[in-house]
């Protein structure tokens, strides 16, 4: 395994740590490794840093399946510094361990990934920092503070205190990252904050896993084939079409999804020989909408003329939900989901009735949601199909979501509603989105849990980013549901509590 570090420092040690267990287990460590100041290019963010390589280490046939954070330190002047990054040792039999295989978010941690000045939501140019995304990303760079590693008790989405009659919403999460050097994404994606928790619950809980990346299913559409539940955790918003294909293809040979996230949203392009990633978001800025790939067009999936709905692969859509409890969207909302047809199995042995609110200790209805169009028939609601969503879909819990921050003019806002940048500028000159009501007629949208089933295979989608957090704090609904879905899908370890 070849390592690349840039320091100002002589020196620096190197730490590889399997962290996807309950018990994190250090596994290799160097000291006194020579580094020195490497020379980068000014837009890394885009074309990668062409470092030269600074060491090496050799993973053993002995090292447990898993994903394994690598973290090189130096001290200087009396200061620590560190940096983080991870890989994942996959097995050489694919199924052997688990037949469970949990994949990361890689395309949303590529696309949040501010190292070098620029993500895919703002850049600095000439030395200012400006709201401009950048649509061309390096997977050759290191990840910023935060996405690999966090401190224990770094606020979440889920800590926005309660926002009082006209008063001032905060951000927590983005003032800590400001007080204390961390990237300001820090917590929208990201082995930390959401894939690391819900691994190292799945193996406290006895849940044998395997790991793949998001870039694995692109490089390989058969990397799925020996496993009957795939594992979706966090913020996925950001999809290639080999991803989505390889999903799609997993679920048709009748195995599983247990998607416990949110935000599905985006095409992306993998280009340069797997190097680079591209998302315009704006379909009239990318050089693909005019082509004869109109196809790989990166956008929103849920514009027409992609032909593709994002609800028909995992149930649900980004722009049929968007944000709740997130400064002034939804910001009063309970961060928690309502119960309509607690006789489903997923509900099994919880004692929700309907009409119950389960997770709001945890707050799991929280940053940003999915969902479809809907209405209510005798107090049940049903999708109204306008938008892709499976026919055989039952929506099992609802939160209220909205497209953004509502703009009173009293403060600045982290999210506004009047913001929508790429979809505003494509209806402008008449390329549409399906017909969701949410976005097109008014601001708002909702958060669901459901599932449907396809081809003999079945999708649990909870809908939210933070129901990860349910499991962190040990929200009993949240756990039960969680346990739930996965004893349906795969089996747990001999000897752990049934």
């Amino acid at each position: 395994m070849r390592v690349r570090i840039h320091s100002s420092a002589d020196s620096v040690s190197l730490h590889v740590t399997l962290d996807s267990v309950a018990r994190p287990q250090r596994l290799y460590e160097a000291d006194n490794i020579a580094a020195h100041r490497q020379a980068t290019p000014e837009h890394a963010y885009e074309v990668g840093c062409g470092w030269d390589d600074t060491c090496s280490f050799q993973t053993s046939a002995q090292w447990p399946v898993g994903v394994y954070t690598v973290s090189a330190r130096s001290h200087q002047d009396g200061q620590s510094f560190r940096a983080d990054a991870f890989f994942v040792l996959r097995s050489t039999t694919p199924g052997q361990v688990s037949r469970s295989v949990q994949v990361l978010s890689t395309g949303t941690y590529v696309a949040y990934n501010d190292w070098g000045g620029a993500n895919a939501y703002r850049r600095t140019l000439a030395g200012i920092a400006t709201d401009e995304p950048a649509p061309r990303l390096s997977l050759q760079r290191p990840w910023a503070r935060g996405l690999v590693h966090m401190p224990t008790g770094a606020p979440r989405y889920t800590d926005s205190p309660e926002l009082k009659p006209f008063g001032h919403p905060r951000y927590p999460w983005l003032e800590w990252a400001f007080a204390y050097g961390y990237s300001r994404h820090c917590r929208d994606a990201g082995w930390a904050t959401y894939d690391r928790p819900f691994a190292r619950w799945a193996d406290s809980e006895g849940f044998a896993l395997e790991f793949l990346t998001q870039h694995d299913l692109h490089e390989d559409p058969d990397c799925l084939r020996e496993y009957d539940n795939a594992v979706l955790v966090g913020h996925d918003e950001y999809w290639t079409k080999e991803m989505r294909d390889a999903v799609d293809a997993h679920v048709d040979r009748g195995a599983n999804i247990s998607r416990f996230g949110a935000n599905f949203l985006w095409q992306v392009r993998i280009e340069d020989e797997g190097n680079t990633q591209v998302c315009y978001k704006n379909p009239l800025a990318d050089p693909a909408f005019e082509s004869s790939d109109r196809l790989r067009t990166s956008t929103s999936w849920d514009f027409e003329f992609l032909n593709r709905p994002g609800a028909q692969t995992l149930g649900l859509t980004g722009l049929g939900g968007i944000y709740s409890r997130f400064g002034t969207a939804a910001g009063r909302a309970s961060g928690g989901l309502t119960v309509y047809r607690p006789d489903h199995w997923v509900f099994a042995d919880t004692d929700l009735y309907y009409g119950d609110v389960f997770g709001q200790s945890a707050k799991i209805a929280s940053f940003e949601v999915d969902g479809v169009d809907y209405t209510f028939r005798k107090g049940l609601p049903y999708p109204t199909h306008t938008d892709g969503a499976p026919e055989n879909l039952q929506i099992l819990a609802m939160a209220p979501a909205v497209r953004g921050e509502i703009n009173r003019a009293r403060y600045l806002l982290n999210g506004p509603a009047d913001d929508s940048g790429a979809l505003d500028a494509a209806a402008e000159v008449g390329i549409r989105v399906l017909q969701h009501e949410a976005l097109e007629d008014s601001l708002h949208g909702s958060a669901m849990a459901a599932v449907f089933e396809r081809n003999g295979g079945t999708v649990f989608n909870s809908g939210t980013t933070e129901w990860v957090n349910g499991l962190i704090e040990q929200d009993y609904f949240v756990s039960q549901i969680t346990r739930n879905v996965l004893d349906r899908f795969q089996h747990r370890r001999q000897g752990m509590r049934s």
